[in-house]
């Protein structure tokens, strides 16, 4: 097993998604639905890489004991921290969501984020 891992934007390549419908109390509003393309997962699966595809609609977003870092490679998302400001994130952008973060997500443009989480 190689300990370089190498990562597509190009979903066509990848193998078939695994897919989910959020339900209350994920679920806030609108009627998204996610797709995740694994594409590597290390140390026992405590850290994992993929890519994830979220249409519009407004979920809760917790990361009790998550670091995750995302880059947005298409659509549009508007994160709210609770009791903090709202941040939108678009095609290009990248930003971190630390251990303990609490809030919002909705997706405003169908959404594809590559994504490394690490459970901590």
């Amino acid at each position: 097993m190689s300990n370089l891992a190498t990562f597509s934007q190009d979903v066509t390549t990848l193998p078939e998604p695994t897919g989910r419908k959020p339900v209350a109390p994920e679920l806030i509003s609108g009627d998204p639905s996610f797709r995740s393309w694994i594409q590597d997962k290390s140390f026992d699966g405590k850290v994992v890489s993929a890519i994830w595809e979220a249409t519009p609609g407004l979920t809760q977003c917790l990361k009790p004991n998550t670091y995750e870092y995302c880059y947005i490679i298409e659509g549009a998302v508007e994160i709210s921290e609770d009791g903090g400001k709202s941040t939108i994130y678009r095609a290009g952008d990248s930003f971190g969501l630390k251990p303990g973060f609490s809030g919002t997500w909705r997706t405003l443009e169908t959404l594809k984020k590559f994504y490394v989480a690490v459970n901590l």
